[in-house]
């Protein structure tokens, strides 16, 4: 029997978007005053989701990326080819901010190779790491995509619908389990959330190459509203901070347990 250890936990935490860094040489390159980059900073970012989903390290491996994704977003096709965002401006280096403003001026294929090679690839082997570390010691690996949303549609959202869940659990056919998101559906509805599937984002992440070829990594993505736990006009986090951060973790790790257990039982 394979249990977890401080090391080599099953599960991964991967927050792509809690950063709020802008690196001094990536500011320069950007359009915006400070005024609009602190706008489009406000709006953008997950803000304490890397609070929100801290587990212990026995329990999660916290994989954290550590620039805003303004400066590259992680979790993008690195192909603007495969990514849908890419016609929005919002490819794996955003040329547009939200609302469709100029966010940089003439990317040129240098700069956007340094990127990549600077943020992207490093990051997408950390996740990866930890992720076949897990798989070759547990046989299975759970990835928990830890993502907040505004309460209120942005310009760039596909979903304009302003009735907005609590809580959207993304999946993936490949990589998510029907059992794990009637699980964590229920979970949260025992305590009173609002839950919706795919709505008003769908979709997991897994590191590029482990995606749609290895079932043994299971992915899910959580999103939450922001309104549950933070001023979103000012960034700051509501008096509720502390119990819906308790709320959340108790799912985590009851979702971590229950797939663990779930493991033991396959293999």
């Amino acid at each position: 029997m394979s249990i977890d250890t401080p090391t080599c936990p099953s599960a991964v935490v991967h927050v792509p978007h809690a950063s709020a860094v802008v690196p001094e040489e990536i500011r320069a390159t950007l359009s915006l005053n400070d005024e609009e980059l602190r706008h489009e900073l406000l709006i953008m970012t997950d803000w304490h989701t890397d609070a929100l989903f801290s587990l212990t390290k026995d329990t999660a491996t916290t994989v954290l990326f550590p620039v805003s994704r303004l400066v590259v977003d992680p979790e993008r096709f690195a192909d603007d080819s495969q990514e849908p965002m890419a016609s929005k401006g919002m490819g794996v280096i955003y040329t547009e901010t939200s609302d469709g403003k100029a966010l940089r001026q003439g990317l040129s294929t240098l700069e956007r190779g340094r990127l990549l090679d600077a943020y992207y690839h490093p990051h997408q082997r950390r996740v990866q790491g930890a992720a076949t570390d897990a798989l070759s010691i547990h046989g299975k690996c759970l990835l928990i995509d830890a993502h907040s949303f505004s309460s209120k549609p942005l310009p760039h959202e596909p979903d304009q619908s302003p009735n907005r869940c609590d809580i959207c659990i993304g999946t993936d056919n490949f990589h998510t389990p029907s059992w794990l998101v009637e699980w964590l559906t229920a979970a949260f509805e025992k305590r009173g959330f609002a839950v919706a599937v795919d709505q008003p984002f769908s979709g997991t992440f897994v590191p590029t190459c482990l995606y749609h070829d290895n079932r043994s990594v299971v992915s899910v993505m959580i999103e939450v509203n922001r309104s549950l736990y933070m001023d979103e006009a000012a960034g700051r986090q509501l008096s509720s901070f502390d119990r819906f951060q308790s709320d959340l973790g108790q799912i985590l790790m009851g979702a971590v347990g229950t797939f663990r257990s779930l493991t033991e039982v396959s293999r």
